[in-house]
């Protein structure tokens, strides 16, 4: 990433927040799943309150800070309304406290949460699309980026909708439109917007160069039509193009798991620090949902779904987006706060800004908290269920401490100025 420049970056009081209060939802959605256990069903409103809970404060609020700092680095140019994010995060908090409170509690509540993370994603697309129409580099990641959000807008826009019916405004089919939400929301615009970040953050981490990019290509263009043939297969009730466009999200996932081979095999970093054993443990995760939800398809059975979508969610997008903590932050605060003083003093290497007992204790905890509930929900096992909720806490908890410190890290400088 030789384009990287303090022109295009935004101020890290900007960004800083996202990551903040992402790892606070995260820490309150682990605390949530003892309200669980092992023999819940992905049609509870219970669930789905957990699952936005989870999405919309700890993944969507993640994703939203990092790309508010990738995209100006990526293309170049500055952000078109970089003003836009102190708002952002502010709107998305709220909408998602009230949208999970109108699930568990007050289903009246939901249009209004609705409203709020409709805005607030509304406003991110509009930054996004009208900064990427400013620059003039083009290339796969920022294809992806663009794609992504049009799946994001149909995702939001598909979620109000549902909103509207459960507060009880609108009659639609839950069933069809609730597939639609799905897959344009963690399908089209969270996996591609990892894949994206991925062609970026991986190679920039891990010091890779000259890898093929031809399986990325593919992935692209077997998401795109399968993400948007269960979409439109859903809502028209077209079971055969449902069935054709879930056979090529699964066949793009795995080019996507190959480009990421080759990524690694050509990175020139070798050591295995808590990114890179985070990474390994995300796609295995990924790897088992993949084949769990393959028997889901043959036999039906909740189990295997429930345990899919775990993995899926909390192992492999979970750590996916912890682990990069690891790595952002410290580049981020180091770049505010240590990048004017190199040559005329002393100032830290990355790693050493990461609290390494901390994070590695998080990455322990979290990935014996994912694998014992994943299985707890697999057989039914309410003893490995609440077990491996009990180490997710305590890993969620080493991961807040880890970025609230890593954020810190230097203040003392800034004041000396």
């Amino acid at each position: 990433m030789n384009g990287i420049s303090r022109d295009f970056a935004p101020p890290f009081k900007l960004i800083a927040p996202y990551f903040l209060v992402g790892s606070l939802f995260y820490f309150i959605s682990a605390i949530a799943l003892f309200f669980f256990d092992s023999s819940s069903t992905h049609l509870e409103l219970s669930t789905l309150a957990w699952v936005h809970l989870y999405l919309l404060g700890f993944v969507m609020m993640v994703i939203f800070g990092a790309m508010a700092q990738l995209v100006p680095v990526v293309i170049e140019v500055g952000h078109a309304f970089v003003d836009f994010f102190y708002i952002i995060y502010p709107l998305l908090t709220v909408g998602t406290i009230l949208m999970v409170s109108g699930f568990v509690f007050l289903p009246e509540l939901l249009p209004l949460g609705g409203v709020l993370v409709l805005l607030s994603m509304a406003i991110f697309a509009a930054d996004l699309f009208l900064t990427l129409k400013k620059g003039e580099h083009k290339s796969i990641v920022v294809s992806i980026m663009g794609s992504s959000n049009i799946f994001l807008l149909l995702g939001i826009l598909s979620g109000f909708v549902m909103s509207l019916a459960f507060g009880g405004v609108v009659e639609i089919d839950p069933g069809h439109w609730l597939k639609a939400h799905v897959f344009a929301v963690f399908g089209g615009y969270v996996i591609l917007t990892i894949m994206g970040l991925s062609m970026v953050l991986l190679p920039m981490f891990g010091l890779s160069h000259g890898f093929d990019e031809k399986p990325i290509n593919f992935s692209y263009k077997l998401m795109l039509f399968g993400v948007s043939g269960v979409m439109i297969g859903s809502l028209m009730g077209w079971p055969t193009l449902e069935g054709w466009s879930i056979i090529a999200i699964l066949t793009g996932i795995s080019a996507y798991f190959y480009q990421v081979y080759l990524i690694f095999k050509t990175r020139a970093r070798k050591e295995n620090d808590v990114w890179v054993k985070s990474l390994f443990f995300a796609f295995a995760s990924l790897l088992f949902s993949v084949l769990l939800s393959a028997g889901y398809l043959i036999s039906g059975a909740e189990s295997l779904l429930m345990s899919s979508g775990w993995f899926l969610v909390s192992g492999f997008t979970g750590f996916l987006i912890s682990s990069h903590l690891y790595k952002i932050i410290p580049f981020l605060v180091w770049f505010e706060r240590y990048a004017p003083l190199v040559g005329k003093q002393k100032v830290p290497m990355l790693h050493e800004m990461v609290p390494k007992k901390q994070a590695d204790a998080q990455m322990l905890f979290s990935a014996v908290g994912v694998t014992l509930v994943g299985f707890g929900l697999l057989f039914g096992v309410d003893a490995l269920y609440l077990s491996g909720v009990s180490s997710l806490v305590v890993g969620a908890g080493y991961l807040l401490y880890s970025v609230y410190t890593m954020m810190q890290y230097g203040k003392e400088v800034l004041a000396s100025d």
